[in-house]
């Protein structure tokens, strides 16, 4: 006994090219006809038009109820932006500075210090040179009173 297989695909794939070449053929005279291209930008148009309708429906919408639109709402965040910007960039010059400030008041101090162990020499020098007078002094008046004695 012989058995004849049907082969499914293969029926399916001679369906498929017929078909598809006919549909192609008829999509292509479609598209290249100018009345197809006219109603094509009718279409376009009218869809503009409406799209155009809703966004003024919907701008006098919010305003009434007093919502904030897309637009108010964006402008709101670029502000918001700038002014986060602005404050960043107001942090980076007041780091900045206070390094600066850091610094200077560092070098303040050692000039300080140095200042002050300059002053303690010079009045301990003062006080060494006050002594040494007065000692000077009292020899001179001992001595004046030795000969004044005598």
């Amino acid at each position: 006994m012989t058995q004849s297989t049907f082969d499914v695909f293969s029926l399916w794939k001679e369906i498929y090219n017929k078909t598809e070449s006919a549909w192609h053929d008829a999509i292509q005279e479609t598209l290249e006809k100018k009345s197809f291209a006219e109603s094509l930008g009718q279409i376009q148009s009218q869809y503009v038009q409406f799209q155009e309708l809703v966004n003024k429906m919907t701008e006098s919408y919010l305003k009434q109820t007093n919502i904030p639109s897309r637009d108010e709402i964006a402008n709101v965040a670029s502000l918001i932006i700038d002014v986060d910007s602005k404050i960043d960039q107001l942090e980076d010059e007041i780091d900045e500075k206070e390094e600066r400030l850091v610094k200077e008041m560092d070098a303040l101090k050692k000039s300080v210090s140095s200042l002050e162990k300059k002053l303690d020499k010079v009045i301990e020098l003062l006080n060494k040179s006050i002594e040494s007078i007065a000692d000077s002094n009292a020899t001179v008046a001992a001595t004046a009173n030795k000969t004044v004695s005598k």
